[in-house]
């Protein structure tokens, strides 16, 4: 995945939960709405224009049991480069998945609780393949699917994180999550200027003026679910939007 150009890059989300590509409102269980197998879901993004994809394993991120073979089914039908999340709570996970054909892995309660599985899993896989996930909740950072978040402000994190030689932050508002309410520019805007490092943002988008609004915080690559699903925003409209 190329980062640091003018153009900001859109990625379609496509997350998984008992099989199924899902969204769901805020993270929670119990509030997703289902959009088919997740095979045809990156299709029709590919054939859409895509040329990279969000994948994420949600029943692995919550502790209930993973969907590995619909992953790797995903990454096997996909001509374009996938970054997975989800779950991955050590070293042999992350190469695991590596290995199947994700293009890069991202870490998010695993590298809060031991950053040394960031380190070492860079240090074998290269860094531009590991991202390290921070989600934010009132600014703080949430983790294990959500379900907690810590006393920790999001910068202070990731100013952690830069360190240890990743090739970038993923920044999931929570606040606005599956709300299609809009997304917050200010906090990516901080974010950006406070750590040298790509910055993925995700969470909130319902328009075309909300990609404008990513870019113009300095957001290197715009994570989009369920506006696409929904048709609030189509892929192209959000694609010209990020040039």
């Amino acid at each position: 995945m190329c980062l640091g150009s003018v153009e900001m890059l859109v990625i379609p989300a496509v997350d998984i939960r008992r099989g199924r590509c899902v969204q769901l409102v805020g993270g929670k269980p119990g509030t997703e709405r289902e959009f088919g197998d997740p095979v045809d879901a990156e299709i029709k993004w590919v054939t859409e224009g895509a040329n990279y994809l969000h994948l994420v394993d949600l029943d692995a991120a919550m502790g209930e049991g993973d969907n590995l073979k619909k992953v790797a089914e995903v990454l096997a039908s996909v001509g374009v480069g996938v970054e997975v999340g989800g779950g991955i709570r050590s070293v042999d996970r992350g190469c695991e998945l590596l290995g199947i054909g994700a293009d890069r892995v991202i870490l998010g309660t695993a590298a809060l609780k031991d950053p040394d599985i960031v380190y070492e899993l860079a240090k074998i896989a290269g860094p531009d393949r590991v991202v390290v996930a921070l989600d934010a909740r009132g600014g703080k950072v949430a983790y294990e699917g959500w379900k907690k978040t810590s006393e920790r402000g999001v910068i202070e994190v990731a100013k952690e994180f830069e360190n240890l030689g990743i090739g970038g932050i993923l920044f999931t508002n929570v606040d606005v999550e599956g709300h299609m309410k809009g997304i917050e520019p200010e906090s990516i805007r901080e974010l950006v200027k406070a750590i040298d490092l790509p910055v993925i943002a995700a969470g909130g988008v319902r328009s075309r003026r909300d990609v404008v609004k990513a870019k113009e915080a300095g957001a290197d690559a715009l994570v989009i679910g369920r506006a696409l699903y929904e048709g609030k925003i189509t892929l192209k409209e959000a694609m010209e939007a990020a040039e």
